[in-house]
């Protein structure tokens, strides 16, 4: 049924997830070559001692912030998109809606690009060939996304697994390639970041995903399980994702685990990784486009939405806007982080920890306060030269409560000279 999973209401009781369902999709999306690449930069920054300590703070600071999402989502049975109807208005959340779909329709276009680029290389296809498998993986990652959680939960329970060997096997050759932990601290770094920027770099590979990732931590059947599963995913295995390319970069040279698994002379481990670390964080980021997309057209015909979307993606990614994307969507995930902010300070500040259900709540065309809020925290993000997306979600959250604190003073000396 095309009403499977809620896209316009609150999850029910009666189709909650457990713990091993809810970490496994969480997983499967953490698991994503880019952050990767973002690790890469990291590898040939810092020492292996500092290394560490930089991927555990950015992880922890990220984990945190999506962890903090994941609750509410659990509560609530609402995911971002939804939540931002009580925070932005009816109206108003169609702003959310637009930069969470755009966001994840662009990053589709680049998977798909991605794996079809990667394959011809890999595999000494003839060049030609780019096109006709970006349109073949454009509409064939869709279709678990189709299915729903259930399809994404069949996924990710064998590809999740599977992806962890090879890393762990990669990550074994590559200690026994450098030396060992020894070899490892006698890495010099080559080039140089501060450790505000190394902390944004890992924050901002996942935060816009960790915002949405709301849309499965919403089916965890506890609060408690939505929050281990998350950290499980966004501590733990993104982690993982940054560390497996920085060691990548720091031994081979290269930061991508395809390109690493070759280089270690494991090219048909190579394409199954390719497959199954594209395919897990594709269908996930064409289920996000659908769940904002069913939001902003308020249809429940959520499989049309992804077969659109996906449609949107590989024309995007055939059109050659590959190489111009990227820095779009780097520059979109400053403008992400300040909406998980204003759900935040609107869920504990407004509505003390429970929202009304959708059916019954009251709810205005546009909440002004969250909309400035939101604009104010995107200003600081922008313009701050430390920790953009940690700066976004602070000053989009104090915003929303200092104004939240206006309006009550401005309605108590209303009330007060009501009764004078």
């Amino acid at each position: 049924m095309e009403h499977s999973d809620y896209p316009l209401s609150e999850v029910p009781d009666t189709s909650r997830k457990g713990l091993l369902s809810t970490s496994v999709v969480l997983l499967g999306f953490t698991f994503f070559t880019a952050t990767m690449w973002a690790g890469g930069s990291l590898g040939t920054a810092f020492s292996f001692g500092e290394l560490l300590f930089v991927i555990l703070i950015g992880n922890l600071l990220l984990g945190a912030y999506a962890a903090v999402l994941a609750y509410i989502a659990c509560k609530s049975g609402l995911n971002a998109v939804l939540m931002g109807r009580f925070c932005f208005g009816e109206a108003g959340s169609k702003l959310s809606d637009f930069i969470l779909g755009f966001t994840q329709v662009g990053w589709y276009a680049w998977g798909t690009a991605t794996i079809a680029i990667v394959l011809v290389k890999t595999t000494g296809l003839p060049q030609w060939m780019e096109t006709p498998l970006m349109v073949l993986f454009g509409f064939a990652f869709c279709i678990t996304a189709m299915i729903g959680f259930k399809g994404l939960d069949w996924l990710s329970r064998i590809a999740v697994p599977a992806m962890m060997l090879f890393i762990v096997l990669s990550l074994y050759t590559g200690l026994v390639d450098v030396g060992g932990l020894s070899g490892l601290h006698a890495q010099a770094p080559t080039d140089s970041m501060s450790f505000a920027a190394a902390v944004t770099v890992i924050m901002g590979t996942f935060i816009s995903g960790g915002t949405q990732a709301t849309n499965w931590s919403r089916f965890a059947r506890t609060p408690r399980i939505a929050v281990i599963a998350t950290l499980a995913a966004f501590f733990v295995g993104n982690g993982l994702m940054v560390l497996t390319g920085a060691l990548g970069a720091m031994i081979y040279q290269q930061a991508d685990i395809v390109d690493v698994l070759i280089a270690q002379g494991f090219v048909t481990i190579a394409v199954l990784m390719l497959f199954l670390n594209l395919w897990t964080t594709q269908d996930n980021t064409i289920y996000n486009f659908a769940v904002a997309g069913c939001n902003l057209l308020r249809t429940e015909k959520r499989r049309l939405v992804t077969v659109g979307g996906a449609a949107i993606g590989t024309v995007l990614a055939v059109g050659g806007m590959y190489d111009l994307l990227i820095p779009f969507l780097v520059l979109l995930g400053t403008f992400i982080p300040p909406i998980g902010g204003v759900i935040m300070a609107d869920f504990w500040l407004k509505h003390k920890g429970h929202y009304p259900t959708l059916a019954t709540a009251n709810l205005p065309a546009y909440n002004y306060r969250g909309l400035m809020a939101y604009v104010i925290g995107s200003a600081a993000a922008y313009f701050s030269p430390l920790l953009p997306p940690l700066v976004g979600v602070l000053l989009a959250a104090l915003s929303y409560a200092l104004l939240l604190k206006l309006a009550d003073s401005a309605s108590m000396t209303e009330a007060t000279k009501a009764k004078s």
